[in-house]
């Protein structure tokens, strides 16, 4: 199967994460702080918490973060309290976005993610408006220039569910969330991939490009650089 190129956003996406090391510190300590609330200490037992920790290290979280994150997540040390939060919208065209949040203020949270979708053109929906637009999975990107080939078979063998060959050559592996560490585990050992998550992806694209691509590209950006956003999901594609 092939479609539009999902390695060129998501790349963007990260390094503009990643550029802001401050941003990306905050992003992995809040994760491992609520996935140690609401799973435990243990990453063994603790699905979430490997994850959240897997990200961290990406990011070259220092150790000692970590282990203050854990014990706040578990009530070992005093700190800030977060909550999960998810806001529903539209942008400028009508595309669907989703913001996943981790804050100590909601009242404070919901004014910035209103405003950035006001000011660009969007609007803040109510829970469940573009929600059933997505499908959680997980998945698996190789850049272009990697061997297709090879790629989908390693996939198929560790239990992909799908793949998608696109047009600038890279490879989507996708996933039953259940299987996630499974399937990264085994293509870590032969041929890791080049983005590794579980994520939100749409059922269907909306095609952007020109001033309405640079629109929408505003406002995603503006929204990820709210203070407690972790994530941004939408159902446009930017081309050009």
């Amino acid at each position: 199967m092939a479609g539009h190129s999902k390695w060129a956003n998501i790349k963007h996406r990260k390094e503009r994460v990643d550029n802001k090391r401050g941003k990306a510190f905050s992003r992995a300590v809040k994760e491992i702080y609520i996935a140690a609330k609401l799973g435990g200490e243990d990453a063994a037992a603790n699905p979430r918490l490997r994850l959240a920790l897997q990200k961290a290290r990406e990011v070259n979280l220092p150790k000692d973060n970590i282990d203050k994150a854990i014990k706040r997540g578990t009530g070992k040390l005093e700190g800030s309290s977060y909550e999960e939060v998810r806001y529903e919208g539209y942008g400028p065209d009508g595309f669907a976005v989703i913001v996943d949040c981790l804050t100590d203020n909601r009242n404070r949270t919901t004014s910035e993610v209103r405003h950035a979708f006001t000011k660009h053109g969007g609007a803040l929906g109510t829970d469940g408006s573009v929600a059933y637009m997505f499908e959680r999975v997980g998945q698996f990107l190789y850049a272009p220039g990697c061997d297709q080939d090879q790629v989908v078979e390693l996939g198929v063998d560790a239990g992909a569910a799908d793949y998608a060959i696109e047009e600038d050559g890279s490879v989507e592996l996708l996933a039953d969330p259940a299987d996630f560490e499974k399937i990264h585990a085994y293509l870590a050992e032969r041929q890791p991939p080049d983005a590794a998550e579980i994520t939100l992806r749409p059922q269907s694209s909306v095609s952007l490009e020109g001033e309405r691509g640079d629109k929408a590209k505003r406002l995603l950006e503006a929204l990820e650089d709210c203070d407690d956003t972790q994530q941004v999901y939408s159902n446009a594609q930017l081309l050009g």
